[in-house]
């Protein structure tokens, strides 16, 4: 009899064990802390892209017929601008191939599409909005074989033997389907090389610090995608543009304020330099001013200046990957780029880019805890908190200023279905290539319809 009670009160400690555990989320919402910034958050997946707040409750939703092409924004009109994948990925070899911009109303309906897809070229990565209406496009145009070896590269490989060149572009909206492109940025404009001094661009590389050396490979391999550009992110202020290059480990500044034939230059534009480099950081053995024991940045993502009214205003926030260091963790990265006047960066000859070291870095207190070798994005947030994307996981979290986690989420959508609690999303797809979270008060949400739904792992796909 006493053997029989023992059993049932073991059988009823399991029970109660069980159910604690089932009752705790492993998707969607984990942790909700009542000093987690007020807002709504968004990202896309597959087709669709949310907006939900701090419960995980969708308030708002959009549907594209085609998947991400990775980013996406809510204008200040409520229109939603995305990138698209329309290409096949077969012809590039590079992830993150798009080759469309759609922007959405508020209601859903399709207002505007622009498509940069060719046999040659392709939209891949990240798109921005500009103030005046016009979208900039981060974009890889081919090098063919002749084309690459004239520019001073040393080895092309098999199977393709040619080279992308990373290009920016500015189009204007037309129509329903068209664009204009109004401003033209490339980098095989301003490239350096030791190698060949028949070929063009021959030069001393550690005094060209404002030119790429396109025999540097870093991480690429030496394939055709030997750069890897991920992220556009524009400053009205300085009328500067800064993009990261995941293979190299660099960040780029350039002026946008000059014309086409000035961005083909090194001259012209409100800061004299054409569309040569104003400024780089994170990996000087790029050019020829450092060691791996100077590299700071690895595969970084989404760098970008924060802006006015928050904490740190003006410097630059990174996604600081971690990708090919020996020990993989990530960190979020602040920097400071020395100026003389706004916009102007201070550049010693002979020496590498400052900052010597970030002037805030963020990392997990068990540095491995916190790792995503790719994508993601970090935002630093009105009550001087920062959102988080740790992008290879599907993990958004906040952190405040103690550096204490106090909303976390992750992503229920996994490669081809909807997770379930205690699903190992790791091992799920459920990769997200960015989030932002806006105010409450933000000028899109006026006079709309904000009513929470259910959480997206209750939603029926």
């Amino acid at each position: 009899m006493k053997r029989n009670k023992y059993l049932i009160f073991i059988f009823f400690l399991s029970f109660i064990f069980t159910q604690c555990v089932s009752d705790q989320n492993t998707i969607g919402v984990l942790l909700n802390e009542k000093n987690a910034y007020d807002g709504y958050t968004l990202f896309t997946v597959h087709t669709k892209t949310y907006l939900i707040n701090n419960k995980g409750e969708v308030v708002h939703q959009w549907k594209s017929k085609y998947s991400s092409g990775k980013s996406v924004y809510l204008l200040e009109n409520g229109n939603l601008l995305r990138a698209a994948q329309i290409s096949s990925q077969g012809k590039f070899i590079m992830p993150s191939v798009g080759g469309r911009v759609e922007l959405f109303g508020w209601d859903g309906k399709l207002i505007w599409t622009y498509d940069y897809s060719t046999p040659i070229a392709t939209q891949h990565h990240d798109i921005y909005p500009m103030p005046n209406g016009n979208v900039l496009i981060l974009a890889f145009t081919i090098m063919d074989r002749a084309e690459a070896t004239q520019m001073g590269r040393k080895l092309l490989t098999p199977p393709f033997m040619q080279l992308y060149n990373e290009q920016i572009i500015e189009v204007k909206p037309i129509n329903k389907n068209e664009g204009e492109i109004v401003w033209e940025w490339n980098i095989k404009d301003h490239l350096i090389q030791d190698y060949d001094k028949t070929k063009d661009n021959y030069g001393i590389i550690s005094e060209n610090p404002q030119r790429l050396d396109i025999n540097f490979i870093g991480t690429s391999s030496g394939g055709a995608n030997w750069i890897h550009l991920n992220s556009i992110q524009y400053n009205a202020g300085l009328d500067q543009i800064i993009f990261s290059s995941k293979y190299l480990s660099e960040i780029y500044i350039i002026d946008h304020s000059t014309t086409t034939a000035e961005a083909a230059s090194g001259s012209g534009g409100r800061y004299k330099r054409g569309g040569d480099l104003l400024y780089r950081w994170g990996n000087p053995m790029a050019y020829g001013q450092g060691t791996i024991d100077d590299q700071k940045l690895f595969g970084p993502h989404y760098p970008h200046w924060i802006g006015a009214g928050l904490k740190y205003a003006g410097k630059i926030i990174i996604f600081n990957n971690g990708a090919n260091r020996p020990q993989k963790y990530s960190e979020i990265d602040i920097i400071t780029p020395p100026t003389g006047a706004p916009g102007e960066y201070v550049y010693n000859t002979n020496t590498a880019y400052e900052p010597v070291n970030p002037e805030y870095i963020y990392t997990a207190p068990v540095k491995t805890d916190f790792y995503s070798a790719f994508q993601s994005s970090a935002q630093r947030l009105p009550n001087g908190n920062i959102l988080v994307c740790e992008g290879a996981n599907g993990r958004f979290f906040e952190i405040d200023s103690n550096e204490n986690i106090v909303w976390e989420y992750i992503n229920p959508i996994g490669a081809s279905e909807i997770l379930k609690q205690g699903d190992g999303t790791k091992r799920k797809g459920n990769i997200v290539f960015r989030a932002k979270k806006y105010a409450t008060d933000y000028k899109a949400f006026k006079d709309k319809d904000l009513t929470p739904g259910p959480v997206i792992e209750k939603l029926q796909q």
